[in-house]
C-alpha cells in the first residue's frame, strides 16, 4: 500500500460567535505511507472535542500567541491505532494518544505519543479522566484549589468533563461538594451518582441573586470555587467566599461565544478578596504535562477499583465532528465529548 484515502478538518474561517460546520471544509486526499526513520504511521479511532478549541480561535491574546491559522487541520487529541512503524517501542495494532488533530490517519514522530495498555482502562480515557481533563481536574483542585478536609467546594460546570472529576475528587478529599449545572437530569446526576452533598440547576434561576440564595441554602459560604463557567454564575458564587478561599480558573466557557473577542464588562468582584484575603488563580493543563505519569499513578487506581465514576457522551462519525463541538456550547451531554470512527 503506497497511498491510503487521507481525510482532514481544516479550520477556514474565524467564527463571530457560535463555532459550527461553516467555519470548516472537509479535504480528502492520497496520502503517501511511506516512513521516514523514527515515524509512525496511526489511525485515528476517537477524537476530542474540547472547550479550549473555540479559545485558540479568539483574535485577541490568549495563552497562544497567535489564533488557530486559517486553512490548518483542526488541533485536538486523538486516540488510534499504529498502522506501521519505524520504532521496536511501538507496533502495528498498539493503541496511542497524540495531539494529532481532526483527521484520519498521521505521520508523525513516535516522540509525540503516549502508548496506551487497553487492560488498564478503555482506551477512549485517554481523552478524559486519564488524559487532558483529568490532569486539569487533579492538578487544577488539588494544587490551585488546595482542598482540605470539611472545606465547602463549588464547582460550576459540574457535569462537564473536568468538574465532574474535580467534584469526585473534593469528595475523596473529605469536603462538602456542590456542584452547579444546567438541567435537572445532570443535578439528579451529580447527587445520585456521583454523590454529591448537593447540586443546583442554574436554569431554574433568573438572577445571580436568586442563585447565590440557592447556594447560601445548600451550603453557606465557598471555600474553593473551581470555576469552568464564569458570566453570571460566577457573579453568584464569589460574594459567598469565606475568609482565605481559593478561587480557581480553570474556565469561562459563559464566554467563548463571541465574548473573548468582545469581554463583556468585569470583574466585578475584587472587593470581595479583599475582604476575605482570597486567593484567584488561573491554571492551564499544559503546565502539568511534564507531571502526566504523576496524575496517571494516582487516577489510574482509581479508575482502575471504580472509586470514580466516568461518563463519556460518544458521537459516531468523522463527518460530524464540527457539529459536535457546536454541541458543546448548545447541546445536552454529560462528561466528556468524543467522536468515534465510524469504519
Amino acid at each position: 500500500m503506497d497511498t491510503l484515502t487521507h481525510r482532514r478538518w481544516l479550520y477556514q474561517r474565524h467564527p463571530q460567535g457560535l463555532v459550527g460546520p461553516e467555519h470548516y471544509e472537509l479535504v480528502t486526499a492520497e496520502l503517501p505511507t511511506a516512513l521516514s526513520a523514527g515515524e509512525v504511521l496511526v489511525k485515528a479511532r476517537y477524537w476530542s472535542v474540547d472547550p479550549y478549541m473555540r479559545i485558540n480561535q479568539s483574535l485577541k491574546p490568549t495563552y497562544n500567541a497567535l489564533p488557530h491559522a486559517l486553512g490548518t487541520v483542526q488541533t485536538a487529541g486523538v486516540v488510534g491505532q499504529v498502522m506501521a512503524s519505524t520504532v521496536p517501542s511501538l507496533a502495528p495494532g498498539d493503541w496511542v494518544e497524540g495531539m494529532l488533530g481532526w483527521q484520519t490517519h498521521a505521520k508523525v514522530h513516535h516522540t509525540v505519543l503516549r502508548w496506551l495498555d487497553p487492560s488498564v482502562a478503555p482506551p477512549s480515557t485517554a481523552l478524559g479522566v486519564l488524559g487532558m481533563p483529568g490532569r486539569t481536574a487533579w492538578f487544577g483542585l488539588m494544587e490551585s484549589g488546595r482542598p482540605k478536609a470539611g472545606e465547602v467546594v463549588v464547582v460550576s460546570g459540574a457535569a462537564g468533563a473536568v468538574g465532574s472529576l474535580v467534584a469526585q475528587f473534593a469528595l475523596r478529599n473529605g469536603c462538602r461538594v456542590l456542584g452547579i449545572a444546567g438541567g435537572a437530569a445532570k443535578c439528579q446526576w451529580l447527587r445520585e451518582e456521583l454523590g454529591l452533598h448537593a447540586a443546583i440547576d442554574y436554569q431554574a434561576h433568573t438572577s445571580a441573586a436568586s442563585l447565590a440564595e440557592a447556594i447560601r441554602a445548600a451550603v453557606g459560604g465557598v471555600d474553593v470555587y473551581f470555576d469552568n463557567v464564569g458570566g453570571w454564575i460566577s457573579d453568584a458564587v464569589i460574594p459567598l467566599i469565606n475568609r482565605r478561599a481559593r478561587i480557581v480558573i480553570c474556565g469561562v466557557i459563559s464566554q467563548y461565544s463571541g465574548g473573548l473577542d468582545e469581554p463583556e464588562l468585569g470583574p466585578r468582584f475584587l472587593h470581595h478578596l479583599l475582604y476575605q484575603r482570597a486567593t484567584i488563580q488561573g491554571m492551564l493543563a499544559r503546565d502539568y504535562l511534564h507531571r502526566m505519569d504523576e496524575m496517571l499513578q494516582v487516577v489510574g487506581p482509581m479508575v482502575q477499583r471504580g472509586d470514580i465514576r466516568f461518563e463519556e457522551t460518544v458521537v459516531r462519525g468523522f463527518d460530524r465532528l464540527p457539529q459536535t463541538l457546536q454541541s458543546l456550547f448548545t447541546g445536552d451531554h454529560r462528561g466528556k465529548l468524543i467522536v468515534e470512527a465510524d469504519d
